[in-house]
């Protein structure tokens, strides 16, 4: 439609480009299923590669299917390499199994990050979680050392969560003190930007929330360095869903890009996102479940098609508090 309000021509943003290689499941969504809608949905081109194909993802009694190891990885980025396509303003990385898999992700980034000095590694450094206090990691013991020396240090954006930030750092958090030294300790491993996605830290709302934390450290031109940290308080959802790591970290990607010296605001859209996208799927859940039952797996799978307004213009329902 040629002219907007008042017959102005609409300035095209310029194209925005996301590599994002992650899983990939054929009913659900986790990995590239949770991250490519959102971002595409906010104008975002996604090239997707697929580090996992499965049946559905691994919560459930049964999966099947194939995975890409890290020759495979090599192959497809050689293929984009000669057709000259291999020019990325982000790279997105979340769950990961394997460490030369993860290693050819870094050989990846680093040859990205010579073609575009801009370039933006968001990585999720998905390696465990606490369940009841306890944490336990969920990927083999020798992702730790990988993520730790080689990852972290050419990402920009991470997501871990409590856990995650203890095992990189080597570091036990107690205290919103503690987590506020452990994100310096992560800015100086490399990410200018850290967001503890959850944590077992109380919260001031009280025992029904989750707190979140975010650290936004920039080095202005004069060498002065600023520091915006943020706490968020979220609703618990009484459910365990699937792929929301995913999601947020996808999410996190776009608002950053659309707020870039602005944590704040960046975080209250993915977190009042994130919201409004559990709160749909819990409820469809349960109804599909019918009362008094548990619901499962197949009835949890994040509600995402159904929450497109929400994710494209999220009503900000949880504020983040300036610490």
């Amino acid at each position: 439609r040629p002219g907007g309000a008042g017959g102005a021509a609409m300035e095209p943003e310029r194209e925005c480009r996301v590599l994002s290689i992650q899983s990939h499941v054929v009913r659900g969504y986790v990995g590239n299923k949770a991250a490519t809608f959102p971002l595409q949905v906010l104008g975002f081109e996604v090239d997707t590669v697929n580090s996992v194909q499965f049946s559905n993802h691994t919560g459930y009694a049964h999966w099947k299917g194939q995975v890409l190891n890290s020759d495979e990885l090599h192959e497809l980025y050689e293929g984009l390499k000669l057709n000259k396509v291999n020019h990325y303003d982000y790279v997105l990385t979340g769950y990961t199994r394997d460490t030369s898999f993860l290693a050819m992700v870094v050989d990846i980034v680093q040859e990205l990050k010579q073609q575009n000095s801009n370039l933006v590694y968001v990585c999720d450094p998905v390696m465990g979680d606490k369940w009841n206090g306890e944490g336990s990691m969920y990927v083999p013991k020798d992702l730790l050392p990988v993520y730790r020396d080689k990852v972290v240090p050419v990402a920009d954006i991470i997501t871990p969560n409590q856990f995650e930030a203890e095992l990189l750092t080597g570091r036990k958090i107690y205290s919103e003190k503690d987590a506020l030294e452990v994100m310096d300790m992560l800015h100086a491993m490399g990410p200018e930007t850290v967001v503890i996605t959850s944590s077992d830290l109380q919260a001031p709302l009280g025992n029904d929330y989750l707190i979140a934390l975010g650290s936004h450290r920039k080095t202005k031109a004069d060498g002065t360095r600023m520091t915006q940290r943020i706490r968020m308080e979220s609703p618990k959802v009484d459910a365990v869903f699937v792929g929301t790591g995913d999601l947020f970290a996808a999410m996190l990607l776009a608002w950053t890009h659309k707020h870039p010296n602005n944590l704040k605001v960046a975080c209250e859209k993915t977190v009042s996102a994130m919201q409004h996208v559990l709160q749909r799927t819990i409820k469809s859940a349960k109804a599909q479940a019918g009362e008094g039952n548990k619901p499962n797996s197949a009835q949890l799978e994040l509600r995402m098609v159904q929450s497109k307004k929400d994710i494209e213009n999220p009503e900000i329902i949880v504020k983040a508090t300036v610490l």
